[in-house]
């Protein structure tokens, strides 16, 4: 009697995670239900020419997305150079060199930095990192691309931190010990085989990064200018832009429902959902990739 009770509360648990499984993928369904609802419109309120023109500028009609677009891309782009030398050095070092003093302290730093409000940073951006860059580089402004990537990169940081430390932590002792055995150096050891064994949560946490850096909104609509302009080289990195999670959480609050201008704002909400989707979509298959060229080495 006791058996048959503890298997039916385990059919209710296994029901109960099968039904949250497929309640995540109905809520993701819905919310894109509704951006292609609330979206696709903008088809017809505005020409496929002007609707990828170059020219934002709502009050007098002109809706091209390609500066925000290009503005995302450019921000993104920036924040990953920066954050994924610096996380995966750091994963590499809390995981393999650093004594466990210097990792207790370290770990909770990390951890925090990863709960600050991205307001927060964005405030700290404006306050302390734009002046900065400003005297430095002696521009006009600090407040530019460049800026809004140092502070992206700051706000992905963390993620990649963790989930690069988790995947080389996973990699089993033997493989370390072996190598050391062959003569190799702590160094080579970590480079040549703790890490190509990790590739496949390095790669997830690099694609992780990504995703938070494509869809943070305060701190980039704060440090970044704001202008939607089109980048016409490498120096617009140093000039102000606007990204597209930016002009919807700046311009959505005005917008008249039904209106043009309305509908191009959800259309960019459906741009934003198929890259994050496309982003998910490689990660994986990187991963799995990577796993199963492990499964082949093992065997």
């Amino acid at each position: 009697m006791k058996l048959s009770r503890t298997t039916f509360g385990e059919r209710i648990i296994n029901s109960l995670i099968i039904l949250a499984g497929y309640s995540s993928i109905l809520f993701v369904g819905l919310i894109l239900v509704f951006l292609l609802r609330e979206g696709l419109p903008a088809l017809n309120d505005v020409p496929l020419k002007d609707l990828f023109g170059s020219r934002w500028y709502p009050i007098e009609k002109y809706f091209g997305i390609l500066p925000l677009i290009s503005g995302s891309i450019l921000v993104t782009v920036g924040a990953i150079l920066i954050a994924v030398p610096f996380g995966i050095g750091t994963a590499v070092f809390l995981s393999e060199f650093s004594p466990p003093w210097l990792r207790n302290l370290l770990k909770p730093i990390i951890e925090i930095l990863a709960g600050l409000p991205s307001v927060v940073l964005g405030f700290l951006g404006i306050q302390i990192v734009a002046p900065f860059f400003r005297r430095f580089f002696d521009l006009p402004t600090g407040l530019t691309a460049f800026t809004g990537a140092v502070l992206l990169a700051l706000i992905s940081l963390p993620t990649i931190v963790s989930i690069a430390e988790d995947a080389l932590n996973t990699v089993p002792p033997a493989y370390r010990q072996g190598a050391l055995a062959l003569g190799a150096t702590n160094w080579q050891t970590a480079w040549g085989v703790t890490v190509p064994a990790a590739r496949s949560g390095l790669l997830t946490a690099l694609m992780l990064g990504v995703g938070r850096s494509i869809g943070e909104t305060m701190a980039v609509m704060m440090v970044t200018g704001n202008a939607p302009v089109l980048p016409g080289g490498l120096n617009a990195l140093f000039m102000p832009a606007r990204t597209m999670t930016a002009t919807i959480a700046s311009e959505m609050g005005e917008v008249a429902t039904g209106s043009p201008h309305y509908h191009v704002l959800f259309f960019i909400g459906i741009i934003l959902f198929l890259i994050s989707l496309v982003v998910n979509l490689v990660a994986s298959s990187l991963t799995l990739r990577s796993r199963k060229r492990s499964e082949r080495l093992l065997s």
